[in-house]
């Protein structure tokens, strides 16, 4: 009998085999995507005992910079990614949705570290104590400072300046995905063996899907365009497949990473209350910009590309369509259609 795992490509093996097509230097890419590899695994560990460890379920009762509740373990993930990144020793600094400011690592001694990483470290966190998917989304950017601790500037990137993205997600399985430039590719923690092995190379959007994700309960609040992209999406008609089946998760990571290997669109537009939209541009809708974009798919503030954004502040916001391109162009043609209608007014 042939041993299975003489057929496991690990996440470490992966990377040393490509490495040559990475935008780093040689080992570091390595270093920061082991780092983020062993944080997750300690992160997933204590997903998985969260219904029997009280320690890490429920609030913390704070509050994170956008003023939003903090879940125990959203706290202890956030520390978990930092700690690892911290000493990693191939990342000057760390921003999160979780601190008000980022987070300057003290200069290794002779050494010109040369990358900043923006991180969830627990998107969908309000699905904790439900056992519903979550994850952790990532991003990696070469500094623009030169030397010395790093700067605000540093983070405050357009999404195209990345080098690396990728998510983890919590679910079923525990799954690492992440893209350098060189398409998309996806691995899975095999518990026996405390490995991410690849189990989905060169993970491709459909051009095309039949799944929309959004949180309906907006729909009142939603611009009008949207309400009817959304009744579009719920209409009859035979030839383009719908009514389009209507799955929302709420976490962000669970919802793109359904929709990616299924074929969909997620959105989440400005509403009456929330003018800019509620996901964050750097911590959320330009690492999955990028897989979006690797894949095959896309993703849209509505009006430009995500990731040509620049953002102005580290918990700025963002409307967001992503998924599959036909969907995602349909989307932009009828906002389009709207602001010409406006414009004529």
């Amino acid at each position: 009998m042939s041993n299975p795992l003489k057929k496991l490509i690990t996440l470490d093996e992966f990377i040393i085999r490509n490495e040559k097509d990475f935008p780093f230097a040689s080992g570091e890419l390595s270093g920061l995507l082991r780092d983020i590899g062993l944080a997750a695994k300690i992160v997933n560990r204590e997903v998985n005992k969260a219904g029997l460890v009280t320690d890490i379920q429920g609030i913390m009762g704070s509050t994170n910079s956008s003023g939003e509740e903090q879940k125990k373990l959203d706290v202890y993930a956030n520390d978990m990614f930092i700690n690892a990144l911290r000493v990693s020793g191939e990342c000057c600094g760390v921003a999160t949705e979780e601190n008000d400011d980022y987070i300057a690592f003290e200069p290794l001694p002779g050494k010109n570290v040369k990358y900043i990483v923006n991180l969830d470290p627990l998107d969908g966190s309000g699905n904790i104590d439900v056992n519903v998917s979550i994850g952790t989304i990532f991003s990696i950017f070469r500094r623009v400072s030169l030397s010395g601790p790093c700067t605000r500037e540093d983070f405050l990137q357009k999404g195209r300046e990345q080098v690396a993205a990728g998510y983890i997600i919590y679910g079923s399985s525990t799954m690492l995905v992440y893209t350098t430039g060189n398409g998309v590719n996806g691995f899975t923690l095999d518990p026996s063996i405390g490995e991410f092995c690849l189990s989905h190379p060169n993970f491709k959007f459909p051009s095309n899907g039949k799944i929309y994700s959004v949180n309906q309960g907006n729909f009142l609040k939603f611009p009008e365009p949207i309400r009817r992209y959304i009744d579009y999406c719920t209409a009859e008609d035979k030839a383009t497949g719908r009514p389009y089946s209507f799955r929302y998760i709420g976490s962000m990571v669970a919802d793109f990473h359904r929709n990616m290997i299924q074929g969909g669109i997620y959105m989440y537009p400005p509403t009456t209350k929330q003018a800019k939209g509620k996901l964050r541009l750097l911590f959320e809708c330009n690492p999955l910009a990028f897989i979006a974009e690797q894949a095959g798919g896309k993703a849209s503030s509505g009006e430009v590309p995500i990731m040509d954004l620049e953002p102005t502040e580290l918990h700025e916001r963002t409307p967001i369509y992503i998924g599959s391109t036909d969907m995602v162009d349909k989307v932009e043609e009828m906002l389009r259609k709207a602001k010409v209608g406006e414009a004529l007014l």
